[in-house]
This record gives C-alpha cells, sequence and structure tokens, in this order.
C-alpha cells in the first residue's frame, strides 16, 4: 500500500559496472527469494495514512511509477550535469509555456536563485560576491518590496541574499517605496487576496518601474494553468514546489520566467563552486523525475481527477455528518492546495473532544491517520490519499466523533 516502498526496495539495485561485478550479482530466481527489507519497520519509523495534504514534514507527496521509473534510468547512467540541466530547462519552459525554466531544489531554493538572478545578472564577480551586496566592482541594489500582508516565513530564502525588505500596503505606498536601491518586488501568491495590491497589478507596477517580480506560486497547482497564468500576466518569475501538487522529487522546484534571470539562476546555482546556491544541488536523478513529473501533471485528465476528490470528500463527509452534532463540509480553498477538503466542526458545549485531541487521537490509532485542525475544526484533505484509503480515513474519523471528552 505505501508506494514509497518502490523506492526505497531500489536503493540496493547496483548497475554493473563493466561487467566485473555481473558474477557476483545474485540469480534473477534467487533475488526473488529475498525478502525486500521494511526499512521504515527497521528505523522505527511510522507511516500513515496522508488525510492533510502536501506538507514538507509530512513528506509531501508519493511519486508516482512514471517518476520512479525515470529516477532509476537516471541512476544507471553519468552525464554532465549542467548539460542535462539545460535540456530539462528547454523541455520544462516549453511544457509551462515560459521563456526559460530550472528545477532547483524546491521552492525555497527557487526564491534564492531568483533573487540572486535579479542581483546579479551574468556578473561573475557579483555572483562570487553574494550575500554582500557592497564589495563587487559595481555594488548591488538592496532592497526587495513586498506588501506588509505577504511576509512569511519562507521570505528568509529572499533575505538570504542579503537584502532589507521594504514592506507597503498600497499602491501609492509601492510606487513612493521605489528608489535606486530598489532591486525587485516579491509577491507571496497564497495571500493574493489579503494584499490591497493583487496579482495583475503588482506585476503591472513591476513592469512600469522596470523592476524583476517574483511570484512564490508554491503549491498553487493544481490548477495545471497555474503552471503558466503568472508569466502570462507578466511576473518575470515564478517559483513552484516540485514534490506537492505535481509529485515530483520532494526536494525539487521549479524557477520559471524571463530567460536572461533562469540564465543568471543557474550562475548562482550548483555546480557552480562559488555561488550562494552552490549547496542547493540537484541531482540528475531529480532533474529527470521533475521533468517526468511535470510531463505527466500537464496531460493527466485533471476533471477526472477532481471528480475523484469530490467522490473522497463526499464519502468522509457523509459518514462524520452521521454522527450527531457535527456539521461537516466540502469547501475547496482559494489558492493553494485548491482542491476539495472536507471541514468538520461541532458545538463546544457537547462534550466532545477538541479538533486537537482528535488529530493526535487518529495519529496514535491504527492505521495512523494524520489530518490538521484549524482552530477547532478538523479539516481533512482527501487528494494525498491512495486508492481505499478515503473509506479507512471516513471509519476512523466517525470513531473518533463518536468518542466524548
Amino acid at each position: 500500500m505505501w508506494s514509497r516502498r518502490r523506492f526505497l526496495e531500489s536503493v540496493g539495485t547496483l548497475p554493473v559496472v563493466g561487467g566485473l561485478i555481473a558474477a557476483a550479482a545474485p540469480s534473477a530466481a534467487a533475488a526473488a527469494r529475498t525478502p525486500r527489507r521494511d526499512y521504515f519497520r527497521e528505523l522505527g519509523v511510522r507511516p500513515f495514512i496522508n488525510a492533510a495534504g502536501t506538507y514538507t514534514a509530512m513528506t509531501a507527496s508519493l511519486m508516482p511509477a512514471e517518476v520512479m521509473d525515470a529516477i532509476n534510468y537516471a541512476s544507471k547512467h553519468y552525464v554532465m550535469l549542467d548539460e542535462l540541466h539545460d535540456r530539462v530547462g528547454e523541455r520544462i519552459a516549453a511544457l509551462v509555456r515560459a521563456e526559460a525554466a530550472m528545477v532547483t531544489s524546491g521552492a525555497a531554493s527557487a526564491l534564492t536563485l531568483g533573487t540572486a538572478a535579479v542581483l546579479t545578472g551574468a556578473d561573475r564577480q557579483k555572483v562570487a560576491a553574494l550575500p554582500d551586496l557592497t564589495t563587487s566592482a559595481a555594488p548591488m541594489k538592496s532592497e526587495v518590496i513586498i506588501q506588509k500582508a505577504h511576509r512569511f516565513g519562507y521570505d528568509r530564502a529572499v533575505r538570504n541574499c542579503g537584502v532589507r525588505l521594504v514592506e507597503v500596503e498600497t499602491p501609492a505606498d509601492l510606487e513612493r517605496a521605489v528608489t535606486d536601491k530598489t532591486a525587485m518586488m516579491l509577491f507571496y501568491n497564497n495571500n493574493n487576496k489579503e494584499g490591497r495590491i493583487q496579482d495583475e497589478e503588482f506585476a503591472r507596477l513591476g513592469r512600469k518601474h522596470s523592476i524583476p517580480t517574483l511570484n512564490d506560486a508554491a503549491a498553487d497547482v493544481p490548477p495545471v494553468d497555474n503552471l503558466w497564468k503568472y508569466t502570462a500576466m507578466g511576473f518575470d518569475l515564478v517559483a513552484f514546489s516540485g514534490g506537492k501538487g505535481i509529485r515530483g522529487p520532494q526536494s525539487a522546484g521549479l524557477l520559471v520566467g524571463r530567460k536572461d534571470l533562469i540564465a543568471a539562476a543557474r550562475l548562482n546555482s550548483s555546480p557552480n563552486g562559488n555561488a550562494i546556491g552552490r549547496g542547493m544541488k540537484v541531482n540528475k536523478e531529480e532533474l529527470v523525475g521533475m521533468l517526468a513529473a511535470l510531463e505527466r501533471f500537464v496531460k493527466i485528465d485533471h476533471a477526472a481527477e477532481e471528480r475523484e476528490f469530490q467522490r473522497r470528500a463526499e464519502e468522509i463527509r457523509r459518514s462524520a455528518a452521521s454522527v450527531t452534532g457535527v456539521k461537516a463540509e466540502i469547501f475547496v480553498p482559494e489558492v493553494a492546495n485548491h482542491v476539495p477538503h472536507v471541514r468538520l466542526t461541532w458545538d463546544a458545549a457537547s462534550g466532545r473532544r477538541p479538533a486537537p485531541a482528535i488529530v493526535r487521537a487518529l495519529q496514535d490509532g491504527e492505521p495512523s491517520i494524520a489530518i490538521r485542525s484549524e482552530g477547532d475544526a478538523l479539516v481533512v484533505g482527501v487528494w494525498m490519499m491512495q486508492a481505499g484509503e478515503e473509506k479507512i480515513v471516513a471509519r476512523r474519523l466517525r470513531q473518533e466523533l463518536d468518542k466524548h471528552a
């Protein structure tokens, strides 16, 4: 049932080098008789049913067979890394309808590399100087404009480049904040409706002042057309997570946008040695796996997938609603994780345990199930479940909701 097992089982499969170890390899029949190792059991790590969503701490999504096939293929060959980056980037750019693209080590890496690209351009002296913005022959710009409502934990990835974030609230504030120190404008897509400058106007203001704009849309696919929506809107760079809805390697991400900026981001990243992104390495397996994941994602029947998510959500909603005093509703978040979820609430005076206690009970139970609480509500995400797990989640949720404090 735990499909990552296929990946773990592949760890011990080594390619034959020059035929020298072929004779020592076990026969196919002997290999078939060898028990597969249960690494998680050995390590004392307990797998769970993911009824929460694509959260990094919960190891995000499971990679489909096509992605694992690509990873296993790449693991058996040597290639020049920059050449593979070039070719994969070209293919991905075509898929997402952008001038250029690159695979990064997660969306946070895409934010750092995108910021570095804006600061250094193709100047290798500046690349070597980051995050010191003052020591190169030509000092770099040092400020990034962001809406106050768009401050978020991951803006640290931008600040890693040595810049200062300048907070604004209104379009007028933004225009007053533009100076000769302004390097970039940063937009957090998840908070689009919370800020007073919405996405299209933000991109327009960037173009008006010739300031590059970077949109962090990490968790914002599906829908699939978000992959090209924001560059078409005028954003110069857009960052996506590769291991969430796209279901590529969890440690991969995408940076897409202007060709000159993607080229500069590449200069700031691995395998270049004296660069701020040297530690943000993307290996050949992740590059090919990310390409396979994206190719799969853009061609799948998203309408059929949506119907399946709705069916799972309805099964859980109906089961929970059968418990006296529980209100169950299906909702779709407007931006991030834009797929059906189930929200469960009840009267605090009912004697039922609070939502966090039920989260813990499900996690500690058998099988272990991860859901999340938002205030007094339970929220169930159905899209990272495997086939049939919605029935298990529906039954266990009903059992726990039937209990009282």
